[in-house]
């Protein structure tokens, strides 16, 4: 089986739900719960990658993220991902530096998008995710329309995901609020999917709690890296 190396701590919370997720799914798949995948965590410092995406060192974070990945690469992981929404800014200048294969979780959403047929979809996440192009890319390509929330909506979504979701804190008032700027995305822009762009949101959103696709991308991403492993 392939041992996968986990780039974590982007943010904290999300690495934690990545791993408890694979060994289950993993399990889950194998069809035992005497059996465990071999894995490996770098966790790197989210607030030193955010500083330099702040300051636009993007040289630096490119350089940061490529040595943390080789050196999963240097202990034996067959194939790499990033825990996070936002490192994905860099993807490819990192995957062209580094030998093992990498899994994207852009793409990878992406691919479910085009499996539920979706032609416009709404973007939430931090405020690097909604103001960079990284996500639209694919989406755009393939005709795929992506919507990303005004600029006070981005402020607060940003604010609430640095302030409380990398902490760990799961507020109810700013679920209401989260989910109130979703249905202004409906109303206002027509989408019939939203990505839950960041790793993080899905502690605050479920998919009940909407009336239109929801994307987790943590889901999606592990789902992908488990059948990985079994390759």
């Amino acid at each position: 089986m392939n041992k996968v190396g986990i780039v974590g701590g982007i943010g904290p919370e999300s690495t934690v739900d990545y791993y408890q997720s694979i060994i289950s799914k993993f399990q889950a798949k194998i069809g035992s719960k005497e059996e465990l995948p071999e894995l490996f965590i770098n966790s790197i410092n989210m607030y030193k990658m955010y500083n330099l995406l702040m300051n636009g060192q993007t040289q630096e974070l490119i350089h940061y993220l490529t040595d943390a990945v080789q050196k999963l690469e240097s202990v034996g992981a067959d194939f790499v991902v990033m825990s996070g929404n936002t490192p994905h800014i860099v993807f490819e200048q990192i995957q062209q530096q580094v030998q093992v294969p990498m899994i994207s979780i852009v793409e990878e959403t992406y691919l479910k998008a085009q499996e539920l047929n979706l032609e416009k979809i709404g973007l939430i996440g931090t405020k690097f995710t909604m103001e960079n192009d990284f996500y639209q890319k694919p989406f755009i390509f393939h005709n795929i329309e992506m919507v990303v929330p005004n600029q006070s909506e981005q402020e607060y979504i940003h604010g609430k995901l640095v302030e409380e979701l990398f902490n760990g804190i799961v507020n109810n008032e700013t679920k209401k609020g989260f989910i109130n700027i979703i249905n202004q995305m409906i109303n206002r822009d027509g989408i019939q999917g939203v990505i839950l762009g960041c790793t993080e949101i899905p502690m605050l959103i479920k998919s009940e709690d909407l009336t239109i696709h929801s994307l987790n991308t943590t889901e999606i991403h592990i789902n992908k890296i488990v059948d990985t492993i079994f390759k």
